[in-house]
């Protein structure tokens, strides 16, 4: 059976109704000699990793950057998981619930490239960052820098920090479309005075997706004595990185996004010399001042969830950190690049496409954002979110894996009718 025949015969089984992670390797095996910038463009492999996923059948999904679905096989563990705990019941979770997830940050880290004692699992970036923002010990006068494009819950906790203990936030605005990662640079370090105290930073801003100077903006922070902490909520199996690439010294992302975990299921990063000068957002005893472990106190949550990382890890990894990532990014080019010029449409996202992956944002002049999402549901049966804030008026796109070319082509043409 060739290739083609193979990827075939593969999608129209579905992967979930063959045995799923063989399956998949077998996939894989076929293009594993072609480059990832290849991959990207074989519809017919894609085809079939959309076979291993239930999707909704009402709507085009563009609104993945929320919550990426499980694929069928990671979502079968997810239930089985579920049983399992629920069988077991008080014995698993004081027995064996802790070592679990302690094995599930171990691979996170793994993954996301720091060490397993820098590392714990919380429920989402929000939980993650906002045990940093709270956790500090700030004091009249104390600055902090941060963008406003920034996700809105960590602007609202400074916000209350700010209320709480009179340190200053100072706000600046990240370009859309900037000429070099020099200009990025020196917007942050303009705003850095001998007062601040810390430097928040998107890796990838969610409303539009462009992907930051982490690094440049690290080293630059750091020269000034200031730490800096890294919103990667879209970031993880997203684009491929290593946290102790970027040096930043804190970092928190959600894994039910480009991950596919279940939801409620969040890593937070934070260098082993930072760890001790933090408050738990939740009290915990019986750990050294220096042991992250210290700041994951929730209560009971739902251990399952934990158990499924593992398993998005395996799904993620047998398809190929780059090779995902090419496909995200070939997606996002594909229906960009075609309405781009459109005289009557406004793109938010950076036009240097190393500058983004799959997170886009398209705007219609004289249409409000609201509108036109409402439009292209009910009209074109596209789903998307609209952004209607710092300095971006249009939806944002947010394609996956299972996104075929035919479905960014139903939104090339509704962008092209759609006039405000």
């Amino acid at each position: 059976m060739n290739k083609r025949t193979f990827l075939k015969t593969s999608s129209l089984l579905g992967l979930g109704g063959i045995t799923a992670f063989s399956a998949l390797g077998k996939m894989v095996d076929a293009i594993a000699h072609l480059p990832p910038d290849a991959v990207a463009k074989d519809e017919d492999f894609w085809e079939s990793i959309r076979g291993g996923y239930k999707l909704k059948p009402d709507y085009i999904n563009l609104e993945n950057g929320y919550y990426c679905i499980q694929p069928q096989e990671v979502l079968d563990r997810y239930l089985e998981h579920i049983r399992e705990v629920n069988l077991q019941g008080a014995y698993y979770m004081r027995t064996v619930q802790f070592d679990n997830k302690k094995a599930a940050a171990s691979k996170v880290a793994e993954l996301v490239g720091c060490n397993a004692d820098e590392l714990i699992i919380t429920r989402n970036t929000t939980e993650s960052l906002d045990i940093i923002i709270s956790g500090m010990n700030w004091k009249p006068g104390d600055e902090a820098v941060m963008a406003e494009q920034d996700y809105g819950s960590m602007l609202e906790m400074f916000k209350q920090v700010s209320k709480r203990y009179g340190m200053v936030n100072k706000i600046v605005s990240v370009p859309q479309d900037p000429k070099s990662d020099d200009e990025i640079v020196a917007l942050y370090a303009n705003a850095i005075t001998p007062n601040t105290k810390l430097l928040m930073v998107c890796h990838m801003i969610n409303i539009t997706g462009h992907i930051l100077p982490v690094r440049k903006i690290c080293d630059m922070a750091h020269s000034k004595g200031v730490p800096v902490m890294v919103d990667g909520a879209h970031a993880v199996a997203h684009i491929k990185f290593a946290i102790r690439d970027l040096d930043c010294d804190y970092y928190g992302a959600s894994l039910h996004k480009w991950l596919s975990v279940p939801l409620g299921a969040g890593m937070l990063y934070a260098k082993k010399d930072r760890v001790g000068s933090l408050w738990p957002l939740l009290a915990e005893s019986g750990k050294n001042d220096d042991d992250i472990l210290r700041l994951n106190h929730t209560g009971t949550s739902p251990v399952s969830t934990d158990l499924t990382i593992a398993d998005a890890i395996d799904y993620y990894q047998k398809i190929g950190a780059e090779r995902k990532e090419a496909r995200l990014r070939y997606l996002q080019n594909y229906w960009v690049d075609k309405v781009r010029s459109l005289p009557h449409v406004v793109i938010y996202t950076p036009s240097d496409p190393a500058r983004s992956c799959a997170i886009a944002n398209v705007g219609v002049k004289g249409m409000k954002p609201g509108d036109l999402a409402d439009m292209l549901l009910k009209q074109y049966k596209i789903y998307t979110v609209a952004i209607d804030n710092a300095g971006v008026h249009g939806c944002r796109i947010t394609p996956n894996v299972y996104t075929t070319a035919a479905e960014l082509d139903a939104l090339v043409n509704a962008l092209a009718e759609i006039k405000g």
